[in-house]
C-alpha cells in the first residue's frame, strides 16, 4: 500500500516554492477614466465622458482630472461637479456652435425658421443650439447609435437618421435639401464630407461646419497627445477644406476659431461658406491667417468679408 505523499508549504509559499502574492498586496484593477464614468452612470458615452474631463468637472481622489485615459482604480472616489452655468445642453458641444453663432450671426446668418442639417450629431449639442435658435426643423445624423439626447430624439422637429454615414448622404436619403448645414466630425478629413454636404443643401444655403485640424493634417504630423501645435499647421488645415469648398462653388464669407477647445485640447475652427458668390481665394487665406493668429475668442468677435 503506498501512503499519500505529505505536502508541507510555508505560509505565503507556493507548492512550488515560488512567493505568493498576498490578496491585499496585489495592484488594483484599473480602467480608463472616460469608461469609468460610463460604467458608473456619470456620464452617457465616452465622448460625454470625455467632454466633462475636458471642461474640468471631473475629480478623482479630490484633484482635478485632465485627460479621459488616464487609468485610474475602479474603486477609486470620482466626483462630476455641476455646471451652474448651463442651462440644460445636451453636450458641451453646443457651447462652441454657441461661439460661431454669435460671431457669424451679426453678419447676416440666420437660423430661425430654417431647416437645418447636424452633420455628426453625437448627443446633440448641434441641434439643441439650433432648436432653441428658432430653426423649423433639424435633420441629426450620426454614424453610431442611440447616442442623440432622449429629449432632441423624442422632439417632433427632429428627423434622426443613425448608423449613416454622412459620405453617403443624399437629399432624397434625408426628406429634401436643408438651409442651413452645420457638423462636428471626428475620424474623418472634412475635405472628404464636403461633397454630400453641398449635394444636400440649396443654392442658397449656408453651411458652417467646424475644421478640425488634428484629423486633417495627417497622422505624421501630429504632435504628442494628439494635438496640432503648429499654427501654420492649423492653418493650412483649413485653408485646404475651404480650398475644396471653393472647388464646389463655396466662398468663405467668415472663420472663427471655436471658444473651446477639443477634447484633448486642440483648437478648432468653424468656417461659414456659402454659394453664389465668386470664391476670393486671396480673401480666404487672409481671413484664416487672422482666424488662425486670435485663437479662440469671445462671442460676437469674428474675421468676415
Amino acid at each position: 500500500m503506498r501512503w499519500p505523499r505529505r505536502t508541507t508549504s510555508r505560509p505565503g509559499r507556493t507548492r512550488t516554492g515560488v512567493d505568493r502574492v498576498p490578496r491585499k498586496d496585489r495592484a488594483p484593477r484599473k480602467a480608463r477614466l472616460d469608461a469609468e464614468l460610463v460604467r458608473r452612470g456619470l456620464a452617457r458615452s465616452r465622448e460625454q465622458a470625455s467632454e466633462l474631463v475636458a471642461a474640468g468637472r471631473v475629480k478623482v481622489r479630490g484633484m482635478v482630472a485632465h485627460k479621459s485615459a488616464t487609468a485610474i482604480e475602479i474603486d477609486a472616489p470620482v466626483l462630476v461637479a455641476e455646471d451652474v452655468d448651463d442651462p440644460g445642453w445636451s453636450s458641451r458641444g453646443a457651447h462652441k456652435l454657441l461661439g460661431a453663432l454669435e460671431a457669424f450671426e451679426p453678419d447676416g446668418l440666420v437660423v430661425p425658421g430654417r431647416r437645418c442639417l447636424d452633420a455628426g450629431a453625437s448627443t446633440g449639442g448641434f441641434t439643441d443650439v439650433l432648436l432653441r435658435r428658432g430653426a423649423r426643423g433639424v435633420v441629426a445624423v450620426d454614424v453610431g447609435y442611440g447616442q442623440l439626447d432622449w429629449k432632441l430624439r423624442t422632439d417632433e422637429r427632429v428627423q434622426v437618421h443613425d448608423r449613416t454615414n454622412v459620405r453617403s448622404l443624399t437629399p432624397e436619403g434625408i426628406g429634401g435639401q436643408v438651409d442651413l448645414v452645420v457638423g462636428d466630425l471626428s475620424f474623418i478629413s472634412l475635405k472628404l464630407v464636403l461633397p454630400a454636404l453641398v449635394a444636400c443643401s440649396t443654392g442658397e444655403s449656408d453651411l458652417v461646419p467646424m475644421i478640425k485640424p488634428q484629423f486633417e493634417v495627417g497622422k505624421e504630423r501630429l504632435g504628442s497627445g494628439g494635438v496640432v501645435r503648429d499654427p501654420a499647421l492649423r492653418a493650412e488645415a483649413v485653408r485646404e477644406v475651404v480650398h475644396v469648398a471653393a472647388d464646389h462653388g463655396l466662398a468663405l464669407r467668415s472663420a472663427v476659431a471655436s471658444p473651446l477647445p477639443g477634447p484633448s485640447g486642440n483648437v478648432e475652427y468653424f468656417v461659414w461658406l456659402r454659394p453664389g458668390d465668386e470664391p476670393d481665394m486671396d480673401r480666404a487665406d487672409e481671413l484664416i491667417a487672422d482666424a488662425v493668429a486670435r485663437g479662440p475668442q469671445e462671442p460676437g468677435r469674428s474675421n468676415h468679408r
